[in-house]
């Protein structure tokens, strides 16, 4: 393993089943595998990295633009290939962001798409 290298990421989710059903299908447009179930939570691997769906143990909504995480980030492979996740994103649970700026909304020279899920959790996915 590379040192420092991510290793995993735990998102806390209210709606567990709702949150698969998007996550799921854009890890599987991702490449990611399915990795774990358990009553509580979900996980999808790629590599040596993988992602954890959890169902939150409290109460509350999570708010990106507060302090804490405001999004995760991933290659989306090509231009065709960002363009076709942000087609196909809406019907499968996500928000697009930015459509007033897209594919340009992280600057000119920054092609990517940014999604929203039902819980405000954001991505960017950012063409290669």
């Amino acid at each position: 393993m590379t040192r420092g290298a991510l290793h995993h990421v735990e998102l806390r989710t209210a709606h567990l089943d709702t949150a698969s059903r998007a996550w799921g299908w854009l890890f599987g447009e991702l490449g990611y595998t399915p990795f774990q179930e358990w009553p509580a939570g979900r996980s999808w691997r790629l590599g040596d990295v993988y992602v954890v769906l959890e169902a939150a143990p409290l109460d509350g909504a999570h708010d990106r633009r507060r302090p804490g995480l405001s999004h995760l980030a991933f290659h989306a492979g090509d231009a065709g290939q960002v363009e076709q996740l942000w087609a196909d994103a809406p019907a499968h649970g996500w928000t697009r962001l930015y459509e007033d700026r897209h594919p340009y909304a992280g600057g000119p020279d920054h092609r990517a798409a940014f999604l929203e899920d039902a819980e405000r959790f954001k991505v960017e996915l950012v063409a290669s």
